[in-house]
């Protein structure tokens, strides 16, 4: 679950816009869909879902942060290595539908999202799955608490994030 967020009006600032950022991410899509694998389209897709994930991040809404956070890592390499192909688009059209909902569903007083992570795994495990990629590994906590990790500094691959593999909570 997401953290409390302090400020109403700083939730409400966010909320609008990560429905700017949503929205030139479904964009992105759509062009992605015309025209397979153009670097222009990835660039703002992966800049948008970053700026998503970190902005929640700040506000302390740690599920919508960590599921954007995944997407964009997922979707990077992807991007990098233009192999971003028209079998994972719906994949990813779950994924940012999902997302939207998260947004739909942040309740406006406490910043909480009161859902479960496992539609969030699922998608993700799909969009792995359509872009040949492994998803991030759990962290050691969550392994402990028996949960479904989504934490951006997770190892992946058997590499270390920028943070290390070890997670901060």
């Amino acid at each position: 679950m997401d953290s409390s967020v302090s400020n109403f009006d700083t939730l409400q600032d966010f909320l609008l816009d990560a429905q700017v950022l949503l929205t030139q991410s479904q964009e992105c899509l759509q062009h992605l869909e015309l025209i397979s694998n153009d670097p222009d389209a990835c660039q703002c897709l992966n800049s948008t879902l970053q700026t998503l994930a970190r902005r929640a991040s700040a506000l302390g809404l740690l599920e919508v942060a960590h599921y954007a956070s995944v997407l964009h890592r997922l979707l990077a390499p992807a991007c990098k290595q233009r192999s971003l192909d028209q079998t994972a688009l719906p994949a990813l059209n779950a994924c940012l539908t999902l997302l939207a909902w998260q947004l739909e569903l942040l309740d406006v007083r406490t910043g909480r999202l009161a859902l479960d992570s496992c539609e969030q795994v699922t998608l993700l495990s799909e969009l792995a799955v359509a872009l040949n990629q492994p998803l991030p590994q759990t962290c050691a906590s969550c392994n402990e608490n028996a949960s479904n990790c989504l934490h951006p500094s997770a190892t992946v691959q058997g590499r270390s994030s920028a943070n290390g593999p070890v997670q901060r909570h």
